[in-house]
């Protein structure tokens, strides 16, 4: 067995752990089977990725769109994601860097708009602002694309978008305040 697998067996076993006992403990944070189930298949797709952002970029997570975002990290998205929400295909991977090393924290979906319906029990959703995307990384928040420069101090312009909803799932970092949370004091060291 590779070590990615183990590390996601691992991972699977522990997630349907904690779900037993949540919900046994009627805690509301979602301790339910499906839940479980749910983020057990996103810890085996994206478990290839937990440590080698360069498997991450390979199979597509290769558009870094943030800089090292306080109480987040690196945000690199996979632009042939898209569509209806899938767990096992989340759009955007949120990365820690200590030293030369990569390690996957969250993963991360977004919407135009706030689902009618939770794509994931008790999920919780955050925000992100209209902004133009550079190659650097870099974003400057932006009402239209028509408000983008065509670069920001040096870097290329990528893209743009609206307003999103964003739905943080901390699935390979521990986050003390939740695993919807849209930041996490833990990786704060790494990302301060």
């Amino acid at each position: 067995m590779t070590r990615s697998a183990r590390i996601a067996w691992a991972g699977a076993l522990l997630l349907l752990l904690i779900g037993s006992v949540a919900g046994a403990t009627g805690n509301r944070g979602g301790g339910s089977a499906q839940l479980a189930a749910q983020l057990a298949d996103a810890r085996f797709a994206t478990a290839a990725y937990a440590t080698d952002l360069e498997a991450a970029k390979a199979a597509g997570y290769s558009l870094q769109i943030t800089p090292n975002m306080p109480g987040m990290g690196f945000h690199f998205l996979n632009p042939s994601i898209g569509g209806e929400f899938d767990v096992t295909k989340p759009p955007i991977l949120v990365y820690v860097k200590r030293g030369s090393d990569w390690q996957l924290a969250a993963l991360e979906w977004v919407f135009t708009e706030r689902p009618k319906k939770k794509p994931l029990k008790g999920a919780r959703y955050g925000s992100f602002p209209a902004a133009c995307h550079y190659a650097d990384g870099s974003f400057v928040p932006a009402g239209a694309e028509a408000d983008c420069a065509p670069t920001n101090g040096g870097a290329a312009f990528t893209f743009w978008h609206p307003r999103l909803v964003t739905l943080h799932v901390w699935l390979w970092y521990p986050n003390p305040d939740g695993l919807y949370a849209s930041t996490n004091p833990l990786v704060a060291p790494l990302t301060g």
